[in-house]
C-alpha cells in the first residue's frame, strides 16, 4: 500500500530564547529515508504558519527534482523542512540568538534536518554559528546516506570555495536556476532576450545572482528594489556596479549610482515598465491590493511565497503568469545535493550546465502541463509533485 500524505507536518515546534524571549520555529513536513531538507531564515515577524508553508514547499521542491527513470542519479530527493527565527538579522543580539537556536535544534540537525542559509542569513554565518553550537555540519543528518562521507564533504567545501567574478558559486547556483526559468518562459512564448525588461525586488544572494545571469543573457534590468527603495533606469541599470556596491544584506550604496539612475519609493519595482517581475526578497510582497499596478507579463518567484493566493488569482484573470517558487528557486537546494552526492563536481561550468538542463526541463514540463490542463503554472507544479510523492514514499520509505 502506498503511504498517504499527511495533512499535518510530522514535526512542528516553537522555541523561545531564554535570553531575549525571541521565538524560533522548526517544521519537518516529510521525511524520505529519515531525512528532510530546508533552509533557516531569520527575519522580524517570522511565524510558525510561515515556516509551515515553507516546509511544505520544500517537500514539493524535492519531489519535483525526482526522476523515477534516471538510474544514474546519485541524489535521491529528501523530505521537506524549514526553520525560522523571529529576529532582525541586523540586531546586535541576532548572532547569539542564532547560536542558541542551533544548540536547541541540535538533536534534529544531527538526526533528520539538513539546513543552510535562507532569507536574512548567509551560509558563512550559519556555518560559524553551527560550529559554535557544537555541530559537525548543518547537513550532517544526510551523511549516513553518502557513499563516501569524507569525499562528499570535501567536494561540497571545494564548491563553496569557488568564485566567479567575485561571487561565490553557492550564491550563483540559485540565480542561474531563476534566470533559466525566465529564459524558458520567454523561449516558449517566442520572446527574444535582447531588450526584454526586468524588475527585481532584492539584490541579495538570489536576486543579485539572477540579475547577473539575466543581464548577461541580454535582458535589461530596469529596476531593483532594496530596503532603501527602488533604483531604476529605463535604459537599464549597471548590474555589475550595483553588485559591487551592495552590502552583506543586499543594500546598495547610493554613491555608486550613475547620474541617470533614479531613486524611487520601495514599492515602485512592482509598477515598473517591465516584461518580467522577479520578487527575490521577502514573502507576501505581492498582495491583492498592490497587484493592480503590475503590468508585467510574467512574475517569476525567486523568493519563497512572495505572491499571496488572492493576488495570484487576480493576476491570472488579467493574463499575468506566475511561475511558482517551488520550481523557480529550487535550483539552490538541488545544487547542494547534486554536489554533495556527486552528480556534479566543484566546478562552476559543470554546475551551471547541470542547473540549466534540469531547470529548463522542469520549467518546460510545468508550462506544458499547465497548458494541457488549462490551469496555472503553480497548479501544474503541485500536480507534478503530487504524482511523484507517492512513488518516492513507496520506493524509499519515510524513516529507513
Amino acid at each position: 500500500m502506498t503511504p498517504s500524505r499527511p495533512s499535518n507536518p510530522l514535526i512542528s515546534l516553537t522555541w523561545t530564547d531564554h535570553v531575549t524571549g525571541r521565538q524560533g520555529f522548526l517544521v519537518v513536513d516529510r521525511l524520505v529515508r529519515g531525512v528532510a531538507s530546508g533552509g533557516l531564515r531569520m527575519r522580524p515577524g517570522c511565524t510558525l504558519d510561515e515556516v509551515t508553508g515553507l516546509a511544505r514547499g520544500m517537500t514539493m521542491k524535492e519531489a519535483l527534482h525526482f526522476d523515477a527513470d534516471d538510474a544514474t542519479a546519485r541524489y535521491v530527493p529528501l523530505g521537506g523542512a524549514k526553520g525560522g527565527i523571529d529576529c532582525d538579522p541586523r540586531d546586535p543580539s541576532a548572532y547569539g540568538v542564532l547560536v542558541r537556536y542551533l544548540r536547541a535544534m541540535r538533536p534534529y540537525i544531527e538526526q533528520c534536518w539538513t539546513t543552510g542559509e535562507d532569507l536574512g542569513l548567509t551560509q558563512d554565518t550559519v556555518d560559524r554559528a553551527a560550529a559554535e553550537a557544537g555541530l559537525v555540519s548543518t547537513v550532517q543528518a544526510v551523511h549516513p546516506l553518502l557513499d563516501d562521507e569524507r569525499e562528499a564533504r570535501q567536494r561540497l567545501a571545494d564548491a563553496f570555495a569557488v568564485e566567479v567574478d567575485g561571487i561565490g558559486l553557492d550564491a550563483l547556483a540559485g540565480g542561474c536556476g531563476v534566470a533559466e526559468s525566465v529564459l524558458t518562459a520567454l523561449d516558449r512564448a517566442g520572446v527574444g532576450y535582447e531588450g526584454t525588461r526586468v524588475s527585481l525586488q532584492g539584490l541579495g544572494t538570489m536576486g543579485g545572482a539572477t540579475a547577473r545571469f539575466l543581464s548577461r543573457a541580454g535582458l535589461r534590468i530596469v529596476a531593483v528594489a532594496d530596503i532603501k527603495g527602488t533604483i531604476a533606469h529605463p535604459d537599464g541599470l549597471d548590474v555589475e556596479a550595483l553588485l559591487a556596491a551592495r552590502d552583506a544584506y543586499g543594500t546598495v550604496d547610493r554613491a555608486a549610482l550613475r547620474p541617470g539612475d533614479r531613486e524611487l519609493p520601495g514599492d515602485a519595482w512592482l509598477s515598473a515598465d517591465a516584461d518580467v517581475l522577479v520578487p527575490a526578497a521577502v514573502s507576501y510582497s505581492v498582495t491583492a491590493a498592490n497587484q493592480a499596478g503590475i503590468t508585467a507579463r510574467w512574475i517569476v518567484e525567486a523568493a519563497n511565497m512572495p505572491v499571496l493566493p488572492e493576488a495570484e488569482e487576480l493576476l491570472s484573470s488579467r493574463g499575468i503568469a506566475v511561475l511558482p517558487d517551488v520550481v523557480v528557486n529550487s535550483g539552490t537546494n538541488a545544487w547542494w545535493w547534486w554536489t554533495l552526492f556527486g552528480d556534479i563536481g566543484p566546478d562552476a561550468d559543470e554546475a551551471f550546465a547541470h542547473t540549466r538542463r534540469a531547470m529548463r526541463a522542469l520549467v518546460g514540463s510545468m508550462l506544458e502541463r499547465a497548458e494541457a490542463d488549462g490551469t496555472t503554472p503553480r497548479a501544474a507544479a503541485h500536480a507534478m509533485a503530487a504524482d511523484r510523492l507517492p512513488v518516492i514514499a513507496q520506493r524509499y520509505g519515510w524513516y529507513r
